[in-house]
């Protein structure tokens, strides 16, 4: 090989090394996404979920409204239920939407509501959840549970762990079950490293059971078993999760995150097809 050829091949090496390694979850491929674009409202969308039907609900982090559609319709419903805030997700249980605020507030209303331009039944649970700052929440359909994790709490300062509250509805009243911890010590792809994890959204998979974690801050998504054992970590490509704020399943099992603007043009919704 002469000295050009062997140029080319170091540069080829070199820019080869340089390529970070994007994986997926089993059945799922994080670069093939169906893209949906989000209208202007919904630059900020901060929180998505389903319900038993393909109707996605969201919310964003600045008005409090609960918007739903049909993904690829440019039909687009909104019911105010609050002020003004910083509301990072949202799920259905017991009936009710259930929203979460920035500081750990709850806000419940009935789902039969979301057909009214403004809801009528609004429960608060202020900071339902210790003082921290939260973004991820989960509604168990099958037992009425709401999951709380923390983004930034301190009682995970200098740890490599992060909290959550299990929350259970009691007499329409929701009240703290118990708490729990996911031990991120493995987020750089199984090297131990105190690297904080910020959540930003949370899901469990209903074919598996398994617990979606996304972190807009550390580019990541994590899926962890039923104990909250961290089993894989995917690093996300930032080209197509700019500001990746929300995660669902659809009844189908199809994953889906949601976008904010950040430099985009828009914010978007991902699905990923559940492959068969």
């Amino acid at each position: 090989m002469n000295k050009f050829g062997i140029l080319l091949f170091s540069l080829a090496a070199v820019s080869c090394m340089g390529q970070k390694e994007y994986t997926s979850p089993a059945g799922y491929d994080l670069s093939r996404p169906e893209t949906f674009k989000m209208p202007v409202i919904l630059d900020e969308i901060s929180g998505i979920t389903f319900t038993n039907s393909d109707t996605l609900y969201a919310v964003q982090d600045e008005k409090g409204t609960v918007f739903h559609f049909q993904p690829g319709s440019e039909a687009l419903a909104a019911t105010k239920f609050g002020r003004k805030g910083d509301y990072e997700d949202l799920s259905v249980s017991n009936g009710n939407i259930v929203v979460l605020r920035s500081d750990g507030s709850l806000y419940a209303f009935p789902l039969n509501e979301t057909a009214q331009p403004e809801a009528a039944s609004v429960k608060e649970w202020k900071k339902a959840v210790p003082a921290g700052e939260y973004e991820a929440l989960y509604a168990d359909p099958q037992n009425n549970e709401v999951y709380v994790l923390c983004k930034q709490c301190e009682a995970d300062k200098k740890t490599s762990q992060v909290t959550g509250y299990i929350l259970q509805w009691t007499g329409g009243e929701l009240v703290t079950k118990t708490t729990f911890t996911l031990d991120a010590a493995t987020l750089q792809n199984g090297k131990s490293k105190k690297a904080a994890l910020k959540p930003s959204a949370l899901a469990r998979n209903p074919k598996t059971g398994e617990w979606y974690i996304l972190s807009s801050v550390n580019k990541l998504l994590l899926v962890a078993d039923r104990e909250w054992h961290v089993k894989e970590t995917h690093t996300l490509k930032p080209s197509l999760f700019p500001q990746p704020e929300g995660i669902a399943f659809d009844k189908a099992g199809n994953l889906w995150i949601s976008n904010e603007k950040d430099q985009a043009a828009y914010g978007t919704v991902l699905k990923f097809a559940l492959k068969q």
